[in-house]
Parts: C-alpha cells; sequence; structure tokens
C-alpha cells in the first residue's frame, strides 16, 4: 500500500536541550537586548529545520515534556531523581520555543503527566495505520517503537547527521527486535532515568538472555538453568525487574489526539520572520525555505 503521508514527529526536549548545551558549554547563551537568552532555541530551529529540509514530511508536529512530575515519578519516587534543576539561562527558552514553533503553524503537542515519549508513541501508532511516520530525536528509549511505517532518526553530533533505524536494521545491530527493548532496559537499568533493574547486569548479558529466552517470562521460566550469579541477581532483584520494565515501557495510549490537517506543512515566512525579529535572530534565512 502506498502511503501518502508522511509524518515527522519532533521530541522538542531533546532538540532543545541539545542545542543549549551546544553553546552553553562555552559560556554562549545569545542574550538579546531584552536581556532573554535565545541560544537553545537558536539551535532547535537549525535541528527542526534541517531535518524537514532533509526528510520533506507533508506534516509536522512538536511534542513536549509537561513538567517533571508524571507517572513514573508517582510509581518510584527516584525516577529521574538524579537530574539538577536546568540552568537560569534555559528556563525562559521553554515557552519562547513553543512560541517560535507556533510560528511555524506546528503544532504543540503535551500533556500533563506523561512524558513527550509517550505523547510521541500514542501519535506515532494512530498515524502509523495509514502513514509513514519519522520520529526525530536523540533518545534511544523511542527505538522500542519502531514499526513497520514507523522508523527513527537519531541526532547524531553536528547539525543534520541522523542514526537512520528501521525494524530491519534495528534487528541487524541489536540482534532482538524493537519491541524487546523493554524488556532489555528491564533488566540493565537506566542510569539516566536513574532505575537500576537487576543490579549486576549489564547490556551484555541482558541481550544475551534475550535472544536465548526472547522475554522477562521466557527468562523467568527458565531462571534454574542459569547461572549461579545470574539466577540470584534476577531473585534478588525481582520486584525491581517488574517495576524497571513498567518506567521503560512509552504509554501508547495517552489521552491526547492532534488532526493531520492542523500538522500540514504550511510555513508562512512573513510570520516566521517576524518571531525571528523579536527574537533578534540572525543567520537562520538558509534554514527557512
Amino acid at each position: 500500500m502506498l502511503l501518502k503521508n508522511q509524518v515527522m514527529l519532533i521530541d522538542g526536549m531533546a532538540l532543545l536541550f541539545r542545542s543549549f548545551y551546544a553553546t552553553a558549554m562555552s559560556g554562549y547563551f545569545m542574550i538579546n537586548s531584552k536581556g532573554i537568552p535565545t541560544n537553545g532555541i537558536h539551535g532547535f530551529v537549525k535541528h527542526m529545520m534541517t531535518a524537514i529540509n532533509t526528510y520533506k514530511p507533508s506534516h509536522v508536529i512538536c511534542c513536549w515534556d509537561m513538567g517533571s512530575s508524571t507517572f513514573r515519578t508517582e510509581m518510584y519516587s527516584d525516577y529521574k531523581a538524579n537530574r539538577g534543576a536546568p540552568p537560569e539561562e534555559l528556563i525562559p527558552q521553554f515557552d519562547l520555543v513553543k512560541e517560535v514553533v507556533e510560528s511555524f503553524d506546528i503544532p504543540n503537542v503535551g500533556l500533563s503527566g506523561y512524558e513527550a515519549d509517550d505523547c510521541i508513541g500514542t501519535l506515532a501508532k494512530q498515524y502509523s495505520q495509514d502513514s509513514e511516520v519519522l520520529i526525530l530525536t536523540g533518545d534511544q528509549d523511542i527505538l522500542q517503537l519502531l514499526d513497520e511505517n514507523i522508523s527513527v532518526l537519531l541526532l547524531k553530533k553536528g547539525i543534520g547527521n541522523y542514526a537512520e533505524y528501521t525494524t530491519t536494521n534495528f534487528l541487524e545491530e541489536k540482534g532482538i527486535r524493537p519491541e524487546q527493548m523493554v524488556d532489555l532496559k528491564a533488566l540493565m537499568g537506566d542510569t539516566s532515568d536513574n532505575y537500576p533493574g537487576v543490579r549486576g547486569i549489564g547490556e551484555k548479558t541482558a541481550l544475551k538472555l534475550l535472544q536465548q529466552f526472547e522475554s522477562i517470562e521466557g527468562i523467568l521460566e527458565n531462571v534454574e538453568t542459569l547461572s549461579k550469579a545470574q539466577k540470584t541477581k534476577i531473585k534478588e532483584d525481582l520486584e525491581m525487574l517488574h517495576l524497571s520494565r513498567k518506567l521503560a515501557r512509552i504509554h501508547c495510549e495517552v489521552p491526547i489526539s492532534c488532526n493531520l490537517d492542523e500538522a500540514s506543512i504550511k510555513i508562512n515566512r512573513d510570520k516566521v520572520f517576524e518571531k525571528f525579529s523579536e527574537l533578534e535572530f540572525k543567520g537562520l534565512d538558509q534554514f527557512i525555505s
């Protein structure tokens, strides 16, 4: 079946944070005459427009985290508790970047209590029924969403460099299917999201176990055949293993929707440049076709 639409779902926070830290490390915050730092937004536009110009999607939607409190923090209070408060130069850019996205007539989507990943997963499942979906992010967790009509573009260093993933090359690289990634994360944990999984089991062992037994259920059914050390670790951390799986799984039933008609690419240059002028942006004209 020929799919007429190609929908790009953008992980807004991933682009904003990457863009902010790209220049913040050298102390360059692009503070304008109003005293507002804009470095993250400036880089965000470069990343977003380079991807749009490269892949030429018919529709674009930007998804956002809506605060740090989510159903995952209710489930496990230490979830992402290792992350400090955002730098003060980044804080005013959270709301401003959404205004910039609006100036492109690109919908902003997010819902309190859920992460951007959950919104992306929900919309990807909806649209992939009859459209091709491209997800732009820097977060490998999203790879669990790979499906027949869902591809992932992982941002690499620089602008316009991506690791492109499909179900096929993911399987070739990892040796497991995308949906097994949830169990992989449950076993090995995630230091950036601050949940431990099974202590003492790393990626190499977790991959080997999943290749052999398919799933956590398969591993538990055969737990007596494992090495003594593996068996002990899994039995001791069984509760955390099951909790980590709940934390790792992207929730694809968020009560959100976005009419594709509203997401159709139709950039009004005057509207965009008016916003750029307000923020005193320079050097972005080449990115706006």
